[in-house]
C-alpha cells in the first residue's frame, strides 16, 4: 500500500466509519501528510506499513526543530495515532509503531471562567427590550445553563427541545448524542425567545427546525455568538479574554466547586475520557484554599 492510497482510505475510514467531522477528519488527514512529506524527503522508500517507531520519533523531534510547540506536537501525534490504528485494523499492519512512542510533556492549562457575580452582570448589560437582546440573553442561559459548545449551539434544533422533562438532546463531537439537563430559568429565556422574537421574524424553509436564526432567517454563525459575547464583556467591564467556551468552562467549574459527580459532569460536557474532566478539580486555588481554611483543623483560629 502506497501512501496517497494509505491517506485515501484513512479519509474515507474517518468519515464513514468514525464519522467524524469534516474539520476533524481534515485535520487527521493534514497530520498524516506532514508525516508523509518528511518520510519523503527523508527515507523515500519507506511505505505506510513500513514505519517504524525511529521514524516517528525522528519526525517529532524534526517538528520541535521547526518550532512547532508541545501542544501542537501532541495534537498531531493523536492523528498520526488514529491512521496506524486504522492500518491495524484494516490488517495492514501486525505491531502499531505508536504504541511505545511517547508525546511530549504537557503542562495543563488552567481555562479562564467567570465567577456568578461576573456572569450575572454580563446578563444585566442585555437590552432585553429588543429581539437580539432576547435572543442573546436566550443563548447566554443555554452556555451556562447547559455548558455546550457553540458549535452545539448553533446546531440546537426545536425538535431537540424536551422542556417537559427538562432535558435537551445535544449533538456533539463525531456525532455523539447525549441528554443535558436544562433549568427553569434557562427555559423560560428559550420560550421567551420562541413566542416572541423568533416566530415573527423570517425563518429560511430549510432552516425551520434550528432554534437560534439570524436576521435573514438562517442559522446563527460561531462567529456571530463570538461577537455578541466579546461585546457584552466589554460592556460589563470584565476585563478577561471571554469566549462562548468561557461559559461551558464556568458551567464545570460551578458544579464541581458544588460538590457534583465528576463522572456526571463528564457525561453533560460529553468528554470521552474523564481526565478531560479532571482538570475542573484544579480551576480554583482559591476555592480550595478557602475549604481547607475552614474545615481543616489545624488552619483553624
Amino acid at each position: 500500500m502506497d501512501w496517497p492510497t494509505a491517506i485515501a482510505a484513512f479519509t474515507a475510514y474517518l468519515q464513514i466509519e468514525r464519522s467524524l467531522s469534516p474539520n476533524s477528519v481534515a485535520a487527521y488527514t493534514k497530520d498524516v501528510t506532514h508525516l508523509h512529506d518528511y518520510l519523503s524527503e527523508h527515507y523515500p522508500d519507506v511505505a505506510p506499513t513500513q514505519v517504524a517507531q525511529e521514524h516517528l520519533e525522528q519526525f517529532i523531534h524534526h517538528r520541535g526543530q521547526a518550532g512547532q510547540n508541545a501542544r501542537s506536537q501532541a495534537r498531531m501525534l493523536s492523528g498520526i495515532r488514529a491512521f496506524f490504528k486504522y492500518l491495524l485494523l484494516d490488517n495492514q499492519i501486525q505491531d502499531d509503531p505508536t504504541s511505545l512512542l511517547e508525546g511530549p510533556k504537557l503542562s495543563r492549562k488552567l481555562p479562564d471562567f467567570l465567577s456568578i457575580e461576573e456572569i450575572d452582570r454580563m446578563m444585566e448589560t442585555i437590552d432585553h427590550s429588543t429581539p437580539a437582546g432576547m435572543r442573546s440573553r436566550a443563548i447566554l442561559e443555554m452556555l451556562y445553563g447547559c455548558g455546550l459548545r457553540v458549535s452545539e449551539l448553533t446546531g440546537m434544533k426545536l425538535s431537540n427541545l424536551y422542556f417537559d422533562i427538562d432535558f435537551i438532546k445535544v449533538l456533539g463531537k463525531g456525532n455523539k448524542e447525549r441528554l443535558v439537563p436544562i433549568g427553569k430559568k434557562a427555559q423560560k429565556w428559550v420560550v421567551l425567545y420562541i413566542d416572541e422574537v423568533r416566530r415573527f421574524g423570517q425563518i429560511h424553509p430549510k432552516h425551520e427546525d434550528h432554534l437560534f436564526l439570524n436576521q435573514r432567517g438562517t442559522p446563527l454563525s460561531r462567529i456571530s455568538v463570538f461577537t455578541m459575547i466579546k461585546d457584552l464583556a466589554a460592556e460589563a467591564e470584565i476585563k478577561k479574554k471571554i469566549s462562548p467556551h468561557t461559559f461551558r468552562h464556568s458551567f464545570a467549574t460551578h458544579l464541581v466547586e458544588g460538590g457534583a459527580n465528576l463522572r456526571a459532569v463528564q457525561q453533560m460536557l460529553g468528554h470521552e475520557s474523564i481526565t478531560t474532566t479532571e482538570i475542573y478539580t484544579h480551576l480554583s486555588r482559591d476555592y480550595l484554599r478557602d475549604t481547607v481554611l475552614q474545615y481543616h483543623p489545624h488552619y483553624r483560629k
